[in-house]
């Protein structure tokens, strides 16, 4: 019953950061629902392993080397899966960074690169394709933002307002684009991937909300589905909190 509710069969969905981490969980859910996918990330043997894992099921898969906060970058990555596919029916803003720093210790460099990967570059992504959408046969834009933008972090304030800009954003296009095209954002709470490494060992045990755990890669996949799919047409401008209650 879950692969009809989530069918995604024909559809072509691209996802950056989707080498590795919740994109790679995404990559892997939605070729199982059927589509085809374009993954992007900085590092292309990263984003060529992660296609044959695609092909492998009997799905088409674009591997291309981007770095999402730039713009050139992006325009080449459109211009790409447009001349390999004809269309994207699916986006995924997913790839982002966090480092944690004092906030007196920022340095405007580090300021311009997380704002220009969590919401410069899902900017011109977004609006972008969200154009084209509208002038064919419409499609679906998911942001990946983070819990961040809605409860206090310290040390992470750049990231922090870049997610919250990109859940305003979110809202925005949704209207902009709309009914066409569909606009959702998944706000992520702590989950445990690659970048949980470097937390402590309570840390990847615990966590403060409802319930009392950080999240494992797997549980944002419904989440995802549920979002890309037909069964979430009367879903727009949201921001569906995937946080285990984070407060």
């Amino acid at each position: 019953m879950s692969n009809e509710l989530f069918d995604l069969t024909g559809k072509v969905a691209l996802i950056t950061g989707g080498s590795r981490g919740l994109g790679l969980q995404m990559v892997r859910a939605f070729a199982k629902a059927g589509a085809d996918i374009i993954i992007a990330s900085r590092k292309l043997e990263a984003c060529e392993a992660a296609a044959e894992e695609v092909r492998a099921m009997g799905r088409r898969a674009l591997a291309v080397s981007v770095h999402a906060g730039k713009w050139a970058d992006i325009d080449r990555l459109i211009e790409t899966a447009y001349a390999e596919f004809g269309r994207i029916d699916i986006l995924v803003n997913n790839a982002g960074m966090s480092p944690a720093v004092p906030s007196h210790e920022v340095t405007e460099a580090l300021f311009d690169s997380v704002l220009s990967l969590n919401f410069k570059g899902p900017f011109r992504l977004a609006s972008e394709v969200a154009h084209r959408m509208s002038q064919g046969d419409g499609g679906v834009i998911i942001n990946t933002s983070s819990s961040g933008a809605l409860v206090p972090l310290p040390r992470v304030v750049p990231y922090s307002g870049a997610k919250a800009a990109l859940n305003a954003m979110t809202v925005s296009l949704a209207h902009e684009y709309g009914p066409k095209v569909r606009v959702n954002t998944i706000s992520a709470g702590p989950f445990l991937t690659d970048i949980a490494k470097a937390w402590t060992p309570e840390a990847r045990e615990t966590s403060n909300n409802a319930l009392g755990r950080p999240g494992r890669p797997e549980e944002i996949v419904t989440a995802a589905l549920f979002l890309a799919s037909p069964m979430s047409s009367f879903t727009t401008g949201a921001i569906v909190r995937v946080d285990g209650g984070q407060h």
